[in-house]
């Protein structure tokens, strides 16, 4: 998504990330840094907005760029080390982004939900031998991971304080974009964190829905298109949608999404935004939906 918003040469750009992954790099950076904001989707992130030239490009390596060996290092990106030193130095996590974006001369603004690190809490049902029995799993790679269907999600502290810069940032916006992404731990985290679901759903920007390509194993197994809408309504029933964008392809009854859709009081909009023969997003594909999107503004 942020590859295809940094093809459009007329946006202003802030990219609003989730604070709950625990696993990799992240994970053990939670664990020996108490309090840090785990780095690695901002990370991606920022590297994803990196300028395109040699500059931006040969930071955008690095940042990604995994230590090798044997050693206490082995398997962080330099990113992440990076960021978790530049917010101790700063004291801010929100400079750090800063910082570290005009050191890859990013195109936009990279900014965390909240400025504590959030933890997924999750239902989950058909883990055990009854399908009937609900179980509560904790963190996000543990959600992703874990047998079963996902009944509900939550994230804790329930009470914690959005990143105020990046509710400005959306009570500013004239475009609001949520998805793709993992539905249950990237997605709808947005919705349930109060102060920033107040903010999605005060703004005056337009709220489009991207949906996924194909269900996701662990999290959406099994989910029809209009599921996914069903699912985000469930949790935050009285956030508007305005625009559901999908694949063409990853459609198979059209109909019955249009009319999920229309039942939110959103309009569909079907494109061939995918990589042909391939699971992902394509994002000069993407870059025209969004810009028809953006023309009907």
């Amino acid at each position: 998504m942020l590859g295809a918003l940094a093809l459009l040469d007329d946006v202003d750009i802030t990219a609003v990330v989730t604070v709950a992954d625990d696993g990799g790099s992240s994970g053990r950076l939670r664990r020996e840094v108490p309090g840090i904001v785990p780095p690695g989707d901002l990370r991606m992130a920022l590297a994803a907005l990196a300028a395109p030239d040699d500059r931006g490009e040969l930071w955008a390596r690095t940042f990604q760029h995994r230590f090798t060996g044997e050693g206490a290092l082995t398997g962080h990106p330099v990113g992440n080390l990076l960021l978790v030193g530049l917010t101790q130095v700063l004291g801010d996590p929100v400079a750090a982004l800063d910082a570290a974006g005009a050191l890859l001369g990013a195109r936009g603004r990279v900014l965390p939900m909240s400025t504590v690190p959030l933890e997924i809490v999750a239902d989950v049902a058909g883990v055990d031998a009854d399908p009937r029995d609900v179980r509560r799993i904790r963190g996000q790679v543990a959600v992703a991971s874990t047998p079963g269907r996902v009944r509900s999600v939550a994230v804790e502290p329930a009470d914690a304080e959005v990143c105020p810069a990046a509710a400005d940032a959306i009570a500013a916006a004239d475009l609001v974009i949520l998805g793709p992404g993992s539905w249950f731990t990237s997605v709808l985290p947005h919705l349930l964190l109060p102060g920033l679901r107040l903010a999605l759903e005060k703004t005056g920007a337009h709220r489009l829905v991207v949906l996924n390509l194909a269900p996701q194993p662990g999290e959406t197994e099994g989910f029809s298109p209009e599921q996914h809408l069903d699912v985000l309504s469930a949790h935050a029933p009285t956030f508007r949608i305005d625009t559901v964008l999908a694949d063409t392809d990853a459609v198979a009854l059209p109909g019955r999404l249009s009319a999920a859709a229309g039942d939110r009081g959103a309009r569909l909009d079907l494109a061939g935004i995918a990589v042909p023969g391939a699971p992902r997003h394509d994002p000069p594909a993407l870059a025209r939906a969004l810009r028809r999107v953006l023309d009907r503004l």
